[in-house]
């Protein structure tokens, strides 16, 4: 059981390192920070590049945590907030499979982050060797509330912030 969940945070946390770094920096084949945020504009996550800063640090964050299995919750919380927010701005319209660029692989992702919240991140992490280990139910349901919460609250401060520019020019007219 504990080689599982240290292999599940190994691969989780490492695919999130990557991606999140293709954000930033071009990494492994990835866009880099000036594309990322020019794509996330033409998904109308605007600003563009202050939207793809926080995703691309938090997945590089929350995955490095999770891998050494440090504040496992918050780890899990945090890639959660991402991949809801990826299945409600980009994958839901095509419906649940990735062959038509749906969200099959995103609820996977989560659903994996949950069992490893509720199973906790086993005796190979550094949360077991600095006694900070949490497991159970309720840090199933903290994770999934805390990334729900994280994820609209990505996308409320993005829609106000397009929301501002329509009000001002109200006001100036």
């Amino acid at each position: 059981m504990d080689l599982g969940r240290l292999l599940l945070r190994l691969v989780i946390g490492g695919l999130f390192i990557g991606h999140g770094t293709q954000k930033l920096f071009g990494w492994f084949g990835g866009p880099g920070l000036e594309a990322t945020s020019q794509g996330f504009e033409s998904m109308g996550l605007a600003p563009g590049r202050r939207n793809a800063l926080a995703a691309g640090i938090t997945e590089t964050a929350t995955g490095t945590t999770l891998a050494l299995g440090l504040a496992t919750p918050l780890a899990g919380a945090g890639l959660i907030s991402v991949m809801l927010t990826a299945i409600r701005t980009v994958h839901w319209k095509n419906g649940p499979w990735s062959t038509n660029g749906g969200y099959e692989y995103n609820a996977v992702l989560i659903v994996a982050l949950l069992g490893l919240a509720e199973a906790g991140p086993g005796q190979w992490s550094l949360d077991h060797a600095l006694g900070l280990e949490r497991s159970g139910l309720i840090w199933l349901i903290t994770a999934l509330a805390a990334g729900t919460a994280g994820s609209l609250s990505a996308t409320a401060i993005v829609h106000q912030q397009g929301e501002e520019p329509e009000l001002a020019s109200a006001e100036m007219g």
